[in-house]
């Protein structure tokens, strides 16, 4: 199912990247590490973005490896609602999203046994069901728009997500922090996992709309054109 735009939040995605498209060292290393590397600017950009935002996403095996806050810090400004999808609840309620420094929102399916969710709500975040196999992201993303009145929301991954999104047709904009480095590996996490494009009329294009240095960094910035 495509959402029309009209009922959804306007949905960005930014990530840092290596030259060979790489979010991390390999599967299951925190992207933290090469988030390091990023210029004092950049990180200053990336906060400044969450700020702007009414919402910020990120898929759960990515708080389980990276069990990052997700706040607004290094600039002033509030910081959004987080909101993490996970088929079946299973987060660690000692994750660092049920900090009381914003507010947290689980995404689950109708599968989720009860005393998870009971647990999640006792860490004071919110949770929605939305599917029964698997989180329906459209469906998700009407209810952020009409419940809690987010007009836009940004995601920081993992690839999983970011492919589902794009197989939803969810995403309308990149924007990419270019990381000055090569990593390689055939199974390191790039971008984009999940969607695969089986030809070329099935490839999803990018407008580069915007380019420029922070720093020590690249940033580019894209409209997603659907066809």
């Amino acid at each position: 199912m495509v959402l029309q735009k009209s009922g959804r939040p306007h949905v960005l995605v930014m990530s840092e990247i290596t030259v060979d498209g790489k979010l991390t060292l390999e599967r299951g290393v925190s992207s933290k590490v090469l988030m390091e590397y990023m210029s004092h600017e950049t990180e200053i950009l990336l906060h400044r973005t969450r700020a702007e935002c009414d919402a910020i996403m990120v898929g759960a095996n990515t708080i389980r490896i990276d069990n990052s806050y997700l706040t607004v810090r290094h600039v002033e400004g509030k910081s959004p609602i987080r909101v993490i999808p996970s088929t079946m609840g299973n987060i660690s309620l000692e994750s660092n999203i049920f900090n009381p420094a914003a507010p947290t929102l689980i995404a689950v399916t109708s599968e989720t046994p009860g005393e998870r969710v009971d647990a999640i709500r006792s860490k004071g975040a919110d949770v929605i069901y939305s599917g029964k196999d698997s989180i329906e992201l459209p469906f998700l993303m009407k209810k952020l728009k009409d419940d809690y009145g987010v007009d836009r929301l940004m995601v920081e991954g993992g690839p999983t997500l970011i492919g589902r999104m794009l197989d939803d047709q969810l995403i309308d904009e990149f924007r990419l922090i270019h990381l000055p480095y090569i990593v390689g590996g055939e199974d390191t996490p790039s971008l984009v996992g999940g969607f695969h494009a089986g030809s070329v009329d099935e490839m999803i294009r990018l407008n580069l709309k915007n380019f420029y240095a922070c720093g020590t960094n690249l940033v580019t910035e894209y409209d997603v054109k659907y066809r």
